[in-house]
């Protein structure tokens, strides 16, 4: 999994965000988003101010926001509120205009992330550099067979516009407003899918960043689209122990015995 896509130089007015490839449509998608944002949701997301391209490479140039982004803290009643507003605002982005604007299901969306997950899953792998290689294997086992049942997941719907990466470093806080930064990977998706991988990013959950009964209630999901939200968290905290398998970055990244826990979460999550 690749983990720099991009590398971004700052002035007291703009954000110049260089990206490292054409192939995989990143600039493309963060221009469209940020347009449409801008569009019918100003103040969700940086403005989009133009673009170049530099020694070959795509440039989108942005306003930069005011604020910090969040660390690993739990988020305050009031942080929680306003990124939940935000949020709302994002998922009520009209679906024509998502589809006039030219942007596509989100990379690893709900119809693409299971069938991908049990081929990464199914994939024979090497336990042995970690602390306890049983536990693991049986977490991967027990997530195949969960992916395997006919109704683990909800039917995939297509209807909103999301950010996909919600790691809290994406969000910045003014002191009264939550924004959104990084749409790269930004596209259609379901606002119960999205709050799935926002609540089990491991950049937030090892620290309680989020919480997901009040994000959600934040957001203003109905109890249907909470149930969805839940059906949902189990395929993200998959995804998570995958990256966290070794010979995956997150790996080394992270302390010993987090794909552990991880899988403890996983198997907790399936029940």
């Amino acid at each position: 999994m690749q983990t720099q896509t991009h590398e971004l130089r700052f002035t007291t007015t703009e954000v110049r965000k260089r990206f490292l490839r054409w192939s995989d449509g990143e600039a493309d998608r963060e221009w469209r988003c940020l347009n449409l944002i801008w569009e019918h949701a100003p103040g969700v997301a940086p403005r989009p101010l133009r673009r170049e391209t530099e020694s070959g490479h795509p440039v989108v140039i942005m306003e930069r926001l005011p604020g910090d982004p969040l660390g690993d803290k739990p988020l305050t009643r009031e942080q929680t509120g306003s990124l939940g507003q935000t949020l709302r605002r994002l998922y009520r982005i009209p679906l024509e205009h998502i589809n006039s604007a030219g942007i596509s299901e989100r990379p690893y969306g709900p119809s693409t992330l299971p069938q991908a997950l049990s081929g990464w899953l199914s994939k024979t792998n090497d336990f042995s550099r970690c602390q306890n290689p049983k536990q693991v294997a049986v977490g991967v086992e027990t997530a195949l067979e969960w992916l395997s049942r006919p109704d683990a997941l909800p039917s995939p719907r297509l209807v909103g516009l999301g950010i996909s990466d919600l790691n809290p470093a994406n969000i910045v806080w003014d002191g009264q407003t939550c924004r959104l930064v990084d749409f790269e990977d930004g596209g259609l998706t379901d606002p119960a899918y999205e709050l799935a991988d926002h609540v089990e990013h491991i950049a937030g959950r090892l620290t309680g960043v989020f919480n997901p009964a009040s994000l959600s209630e934040a957001v203003g999901l109905s109890e249907v689209e909470r149930e969805r939200m839940r059906a949902y968290q189990p395929l993200w905290a998959a995804f998570w122990l995958v990256m966290l398998l070794p010979g995956n970055s997150g790996f080394l990244r992270n302390a010993p015995g987090t794909t552990e826990a991880q899988a403890s979460h996983l198997m907790k999550l399936i029940g």
